[in-house]
């Protein structure tokens, strides 16, 4: 059993942080469960049995946490397939259809 206390428990207050107030409020505004609603992030690390490693763990999900929420995704720009490759697309479909159709029972007309 582990007799030693290692376990690092690390606090951040977001409105202490000298950081812009949107990057503030996008942290803020971020859903995670670490993040209380003071605005304080509390990681709980004790998966090493030594403190340091215990530390840099918490550190580095610290760093991971505040880039996820800081990540801005691009704004999407709305395309549309090229005359040649509808043109293309339609050919295919009318020669499946052709195809399909010649599997048919055979009809007399007369």
């Amino acid at each position: 059993m582990n007799k030693t206390s290692s376990a690092v428990q690390l606090q951040l207050d977001i409105s202490a942080l000298d950081i812009g107030e949107t990057y503030r409020d996008r942290i803020l505004a971020y859903k995670d469960r670490r993040i209380s609603d003071q605005g304080v992030i509390t990681i709980k690390a004790q998966n090493h049995r030594t403190q340091t490693r215990n530390r840099d763990e918490a550190l580095a999900r610290l760093q991971k946490l505040l880039k996820s929420a800081l990540h801005v995704d691009k704004t999407r720009r709305a395309t549309r397939p090229s005359y040649g490759a509808v043109k293309r697309r339609l050919k295919k479909k009318a020669e499946r259809s052709e195809k399909k159709a010649l599997r048919g029972k055979i009809r007399d007309f007369d």
